[in-house]
């Protein structure tokens, strides 16, 4: 296991000191729970987001694109 340190607002601490008084089950693994069940009920958001789609006009081929790509840094460079 990794030790973390939290910092816990005082109500909160007093909340966890007397439930785990109550339940016999120490404060650390009463986090440990916490943090366990809050991750396994988080919605995350789905990762299908649509990428961005264009019209480049003709292929280029991996040269012609590496040219384009310099002359592109090139144009900037000399912009500043």
């Amino acid at each position: 296991m990794i030790k973390t340190t939290v910092y816990l607002p005082e109500d909160l601490e007093v909340r966890l000191d007397a439930e785990s008084s109550a339940t016999g089950i120490s404060k650390a693994e009463l986090i440990r729970r916490g943090i366990a069940l809050l991750l396994e009920n988080a919605e995350r958001p789905k990762g299908t987001r649509s990428l961005p789609v264009f019209d480049s006009g003709r292929p280029l081929s991996p040269e012609a694109m590496d040219d384009s790509v310099y002359e592109h840094i090139k144009e900037r460079t000399a912009r500043r």
